[in-house]
Parts: C-alpha cells; structure tokens; sequence
C-alpha cells in the first residue's frame, strides 16, 4: 500500500484514536474505511443518477417478465 501524510485536527485525532481503541483495529484502518464508506455515499446508483426520469415513461410495468411481451425475443 502507498502511504499518505495527512493533518488531523486534535479533535479528529482523538476520534480516530477512540475508534481503533474501541474497534480493535489500528488507526490506518479506520481511516480507509472511512474513505471506502465516503466514496460508497458519493458513488449514486443509476436510478439516483436519473432521478427525474424514473416513471417518466409509459409502458407496461411488467415488460421484463410477462410471457406475451417476450414473444419472439432472441429469434
């Protein structure tokens, strides 16, 4: 892994002390998963990403597993 060099308030360092004290797990680790669960929240879903065009559309609701819409399909 690379290292990084960061500036922690003494606030924050005590939190992040707390939390490895209180986890069981050394201070780095927190930190990377406090990065993975920050990118996890930045990260939308695709139906985030379009937002205002989810239900815009009509059509049938059931198109992907109703039979009578997949006739013919892949022939």
């Amino acid at each position: 892994m690379r290292p990084y060099s960061i500036k922690l308030t003494p606030a924050i360092e005590a939190l992040l002390d707390e939390l490895a004290e209180e986890r069981g797990i050394s201070r780095a680790a927190v930190v990377r998963e406090a990065l993975v669960a920050y990118a996890a929240r930045e990260i939308s879903s695709a139906a985030d990403a379009a937002g205002d065009l989810v239900g815009s559309l009509k059509g049938p609701r059931d198109l992907s597993t109703a039979p009578e819409h997949l006739a013919g399909f892949g022939e």
